[in-house]
C-alpha cells in the first residue's frame, strides 16, 4: 500500500477552504509612471512657454494648469491610452494622444471664457503651450518604446511558443511582431494535428511552419527553452487544452489561453470582469463606455450647425408652406437605440404624411412627392429638423439611418444581424450614406450593403470616425442619384 502511494503523484487541492480564485488584470508599472509623468509634462510645458515669452506665473495659469491636467487625464483614460492590453501601434498611440489633447484644448477654451481667464493670460504663451505639449508628450512615449525595445532585445527577451497552427495563432504572431518594445521573441508553433484543408482547424504547412508536436513543446518547456506559452486552439478542443495545461504544471512556463472568440461575428467586443471573473462581449455597443463623449460632441456640433442653418431652415419652411397645403413639419415613428420607438422630425416633402404600418419607400418620379419636396429630398434638406432630435437625445449626428418601423420588421426577418444596428442611436448621416447607400434600396442586395456599412460603423466607432463622416457628408452625403 505504501509503495503504491509513492508511485502515484499527489493531487494539490484547487484552493484552500474559504479562498476564492479570480483572474487579475495585468497592469504595467511603466505605463502607470507615464500616466503621472504626462501630467507633469502638461504643467512643465506651460511653465516653459511662460518662461520663453518672459511672462510671470499667476493664479490664472494655475487654474488653466489644473483644468488641463484634469481634462487630459479624463480624455486619455477614455481613449485607453495607458491600457497595456490595447497595444496600440506608435502612430495609433500618437493619434489618441492628439485627440485627448484636442479635447483638453476645447475644455480649456470653454473654461477660460466662462471664468474670464483670457484677459489675464498671455495668448502667445498659451498658444505655444497648446502646440508644444502634444509634441513633447508624443516624443516621450516614442522614446520610451524605443528604449524598451533596445533594452529588451539585448537583455531580457521572453521566448514564446504558440500552440495551434490556426488563424488566431497567425494573428497573435502579427500582433506580437508589431510590439517590439514588449520584448517577446516567438520560438515557433506546436500542433499535433495534420493539415486538413480547413483553415478554421489547421493552416497548411506553406502558411505556417510548425516546429513540433505538443510532446516536443513539453520537452522544450521542461528544458527551460520556453518562457511563455500561448494556446490558440479552437474552443472545440477543450479536452486537449485541459490535458496540455495539466501537463504544463510540471514546468515553470507561464501559460496563457486565448479563447477563439473571433469565430463569432463580433460587433463591438469588450473585455470586462466581475470580481475577477473575465467576460468577453460578443454583441456590445461602443458607447457603453464612450456615450458621454459622443453626447457632448453631438450637442456642441449641433448647436454650431443650428447657428449656421437657422436662416436656411426658415427659408425651407416658407418654401414647404407655399408649395403645397399641409403642415411644414411632420414626424414619423422609427426605432431608436435599443429598439425603442422614437418620433423623427422632417420637413414635409410629400403630399401625404404616412406613419402607419404600410409606409411605402419613395421611388423615382413618386407622385406623392411635391415639386419643392423633390429638391429637399435630393439635397437631404428635409432631414434638417432632426437636429432637434439630436438635441433631445433620441438621435445622433452620425449613426445608422433610421428606417420606418414597417421596414424594420420586414428586414429583421430577412437579414442576419439587422437589429444590431440599433446598438447605437440612429443618425442624420452615417457611413453607409457616404459610401453610396443613400436613398432608395429597391433590392435586397442594396439593403444588405447598407446594413454591412452600419455594422462596420459600430465595430470601428470613434469620435475621429464621426468627424470624418461629417466632413465627407458635405461632399457625398447630401446628394445622390438614389435619393428620391
Amino acid at each position: 500500500m505504501g509503495s503504491q502511494q509513492t508511485e502515484q503523484r499527489a493531487q494539490v487541492l484547487p484552493a484552500a477552504s474559504g479562498s476564492t480564485t479570480t483572474v487579475r488584470l495585468h497592469r504595467s508599472n511603466i505605463l502607470a509612471f507615464f500616466r503621472a509623468f504626462d501630467s507633469f509634462l502638461v504643467i512643465g510645458t506651460l511653465w516653459m512657454s511662460l518662461f520663453l515669452v518672459g511672462v510671470s506665473w499667476n493664479n490664472s495659469y494655475t487654474w488653466l494648469g489644473v483644468v488641463a491636467i484634469t481634462a487630459f487625464v479624463y480624455f486619455t483614460e477614455s481613449n485607453e491610452v495607458y491600457h497595456l492590453w490595447r497595444g496600440f501601434s506608435t502612430p495609433a498611440l500618437a493619434n489618441r494622444l492628439l485627440l485627448a489633447w484636442l479635447g483638453t484644448s476645447i475644455v480649456l477654451l470653454i473654461v477660460a471664457l466662462i471664468l474670464g481667464l483670457i484677459v489675464n493670460v498671455n495668448l502667445t504663451a498659451i498658444l505655444s503651450w497648446l502646440v508644444i505639449t502634444p509634441v513633447v508628450i508624443i516624443f516621450c512615449h516614442w522614446l520610451r518604446r524605443k528604449f524598451l525595445a533596445l533594452f529588451r532585445r539585448q537583455s531580457s527577451q521572453r521566448r514564446i511558443a504558440i500552440v495551434g497552427a490556426t488563424p488566431l495563432g497567425q494573428r497573435l504572431t502579427t500582433a506580437i511582431q508589431n510590439l517590439p518594445w514588449m520584448g517577446y521573441q516567438i520560438q515557433g508553433y506546436y500542433d499535433d494535428r495534420q493539415p486538413s484543408g480547413d483553415p478554421l482547424r489547421r493552416l497548411d504547412d506553406n502558411e505556417m511552419r510548425v516546429e513540433g508536436t505538443l510532446a516536443n513543446l513539453q520537452t522544450a518547456a521542461r528544458n527551460g527553452e520556453v518562457d511563455m506559452i500561448f494556446i490558440t486552439l479552437p474552443m472545440a478542443a477543450e479536452r486537449r487544452v485541459r490535458k496540455l495545461v495539466h501537463e504544463l504544471a510540471d514546468t515553470t512556463v507561464s501559460a496563457y489561453i486565448i479563447p477563439d472568440v473571433f469565430g463569432f461575428d463580433l460587433l463591438h467586443s469588450r473585455l470586462t470582469a466581475f470580481q475577477g471573473i473575465p467576460a468577453v462581449s460578443i454583441y456590445d455597443s461602443p458607447l457603453a463606455d464612450q456615450g458621454l463623449n459622443k453626447r457632448l460632441f453631438d450637442i456642441i456640433c449641433t448647436l454650431g450647425i443650428l447657428a449656421l442653418a437657422a436662416i436656411p431652415m426658415l427659408i425651407v419652411a416658407i418654401g414647404v408652406k407655399l408649395d403645397s397645403p399641409g403642415p411644414i413639419l411632420f414626424k414619423q415613428a422609427r426605432y431608436g437605440v435599443g429598439g425603442e420607438k422614437i418620433k423623427v422630425w422632417k420637413f414635409r416633402s410629400m403630399k401625404v404624411c404616412e406613419d402607419d404600418g404600410q409606409v411605402i419607400q419613395a421611388t423615382r418620379n413618386d407622385p406623392r412627392i411635391t415639386r419643392f419636396g423633390a429638391m429637399l429630398r435630393r439635397t437631404s434638406l428635409d432631414e434638417l429638423p432632426q437636429l432637434f432630435n439630436v438635441l433631445e437625445g433620441s438621435m445622433s449626428l452620425v449613426g445608422p439611418r433610421p428606417h420606418a418601423v414597417s421596414h424594420n420588421e420586414f428586414y429583421r426577418a430577412q437579414i442576419q444581424g439587422y437589429m444590431l444596428r440599433h446598438k447605437v442611436k440612429p443618425g442624420i448621416t452615417g457611413l453607409a450614406q457616404i459610401s453610396g447607400f443613400r436613398g432608395e434600396t429597391e433590392t435586397m442586395d442594396k439593403m444588405v450593403g447598407r446594413i454591412a456599412y452600419d455594422l462596420d460603423y459600430i465595430r470601428n466607432w470613434s469620435l475621429a470616425l464621426d468627424i470624418k463622416i461629417l466632413f465627407l457628408t458635405a461632399f457625398r452625403g447630401f446628394v445622390g442619384q438614389s435619393a428620391y
